[in-house]
């Protein structure tokens, strides 16, 4: 398999190796048999945050709570950026109540905060809710 691709699975945490041409094929974990690729976001915890910050596509989190309005608007913007990105960008949310610990690990002052993760290191962070538009030119900017 020439430069595979390693991408954890959202479901189980599991890491997986993947040809780069297979992603278009809705590639299955190894382990769990879930889809490793999703149009959706997912849900990212305390326990999951370790695995799924690893990995050749790079992962985007929307750091959140349930009482704030502007993350609640901003939800439907970064849902439809998942499907836009489907394939080249993992999309995420952590709720900032549920996950105090790792809100505080990660230096989250306001929300909603957007941090862009590459092979288990941050490469960029946004503070605030912004359109569709506004979030595909950052990350096109940022090389996503």
């Amino acid at each position: 398999m020439p430069n595979p691709l390693l991408i954890p699975c959202p479901h189980c945490d599991g890491l997986n190796r993947l040809p780069a041409e297979r992603l278009v094929d809705a590639p299955k974990c190894g382990r769990c048999k879930q889809p490793v690729l999703l149009a959706t976001p997912f849900d990212l915890s305390e326990q999951s945050y370790p695995s799924q910050i690893k990995g050749d596509l790079p992962l985007l989190v929307d750091v959140w709570a349930d009482w704030c309005g502007p993350c609640k608007a901003f939800a439907p913007v970064f849902a439809q950026a998942a499907q836009q990105l489907h394939g080249r960008c993992r999309l995420a949310k952590l709720d900032s109540e549920t996950n105090r610990t790792l809100s505080a690990q990660l230096g989250i002052r306001s929300i909603p905060s957007l941090i862009l993760f590459r092979n288990g290191r941050e490469t960029a962070r946004q503070a605030g809710a912004f359109p569709l538009q506004a979030l595909m030119q950052w990350l096109e900017g940022e090389g996503v």
